[in-house]
């Protein structure tokens, strides 16, 4: 590595519970340098992500963001390294426009964290918060007194890059679990040339009018907590965090940790992030929201409702296949055999949503059809016509190179 390295710390929108011992908030992030590299080396590495394009045939802001990714991409992880977070209370939060979250009024302090990061540079621990004095003479409320979600900003300290906040979250109450690619931003996985010139090159663009079903829901709703999930690599995520805070309601956020040594968490890192937030928030409702073309998606959401009896309140999920004719991946929908029909919807668009009543679980437009087989559906070829998502016509030549893309490039892009 070159001299002048800059030091990174990526520091993720973090949740709380509130335990018999107080606020007890998850910081989760990661340390890095950014190496001195060439602007004609990151050209290249960023063609190595661009499929029958180059950067120099992108636009002055699309060479731009694909250096950019590409930057964060290939860098140096900082093992071994003491991370110190201040809490601070200066966020500026709209009650209306946030799921009724306000700035809380005490638990400003610095903590250092118990732990060195991981050989990856990954830390990831819960901190209990000290209820000290705030500005105005007040404190952190307790969890079981209030029903609003409290928040406070974490300065990483050592960087200007480590910034984020912490949602306290009250242990009842109804938390949105949403995927990001293809749900929230249009991506088009299931199309790895598209999939990959949409993450890499194009502005991040919202899908249809998912952004005011959010607003909606979180205007309408209150005190709710929306949590972004993302499977990601961590260090490609600041164009995802940045995209969700200037479109979507704010919430906490996780993505793809480094950390390899969790065989359990590498194979199913979307179950494993789940099962820590159900675990975390027994008693809280939870939605769950994303698209067919995840498989770990139709495997997780499914056993989710049946591991954690009554914590799920919907889940809905946008069908892909039936509205794009790129994504030519099957999808199984075997695990909602014996999972009221109430309690899930598959959607096309986003007005779909806008007739349900997720606050009490009415979780069913029957105005859009479902015709679920609780087997394999969307199958290429017009296949499977009786499930409602098979389509006429033949498959395009990228379809066989694209289910091994797929498995390569997916953790990138989901």
């Amino acid at each position: 590595m070159g001299g002048g390295a800059t030091r990174c710390i990526i520091t993720h929108r973090a949740y709380a519970n509130w335990t018999n011992k107080g606020w007890n908030v998850r910081v989760h992030g990661n340390v890095y340098k950014i190496p001195n590299i060439t602007q004609k080396k990151i050209d290249d590495l960023a063609n190595v992500f661009l499929i029958d394009t180059s950067v120099d045939k992108l636009s002055p802001t699309e060479q731009e963001q694909a250096r950019n990714l590409t930057r964060s991409i290939f860098v140096v992880q900082q093992g071994d390294e003491n991370v110190t977070i201040d809490f601070v209370n200066d966020v500026s939060v709209s009650p209306d426009e946030t799921g009724g979250a306000v700035n809380a009024e005490g638990g400003a302090q610095s903590v250092k964290l118990p732990y060195k990061t991981t050989a990856e540079g990954d830390f990831d621990v819960f901190l209990e918060l000290r209820n000290t004095t705030g500005p105005k003479g007040g404190h952190l409320i307790p969890g079981n007194e209030t029903s609003r979600i409290q928040t406070l900003n974490m300065y990483a300290n050592g960087t200007n890059s480590g910034n984020a906040t912490a949602y306290l979250v009250p242990p009842t109450g109804m938390t949105v679990i949403s995927d990001i690619d293809d749900i929230l931003r249009v991506t088009k996985i299931y199309q790895p040339k598209e999939g990959l010139l949409n993450t890499f090159a194009r502005p991040f663009t919202p899908w249809m009018d998912m952004p005011a079903v959010y607003a909606n829901w979180s205007e309408s709703i209150d005190n709710m907590h929306f949590h972004y999930l993302t499977t990601t690599p961590e260090q490609a995520t600041r164009n995802y965090m940045d995209f969700i805070y200037k479109t979507y309601p704010l919430g906490s956020f996780d993505t793809r940790p480094l950390n390899f040594s969790d065989v359990s968490a590498t194979l199913h890192i979307r179950r494993f992030l789940l099962d820590k937030i159900f675990h975390t928030f027994p008693q809280r409702k939870f939605v769950l929201v994303a698209d067919t073309s995840n498989s770990d998606v139709m495997k997780a959401y499914p056993a989710l409702y049946k591991d954690y009896p009554g914590q799920v309140q919907c889940i809905l999920l946008r069908n892909t296949s039936s509205t794009d004719s790129g994504d030519k991946f099957p999808y199984d929908t075997s695990g909602f055999k014996d999972i009221p029909q109430e309690r899930y919807m598959f959607f096309r668009v986003p007005d779909d949503l806008t007739r349900l009543d997720i606050a009490n679980g009415h979780c069913l437009n029957s105005t859009i059809p479902q015709n679920v087989t609780f087997k394999e559906q969307g199958l290429p070829f017009g296949l499977g016509q009786g499930s409602g998502a098979g389509r006429h016509g033949s498959i395009p030549p990228i379809f066989a190179m694209a289910v091994v893309l797929a498995a390569t490039i997916g953790a990138a892009l989901m």
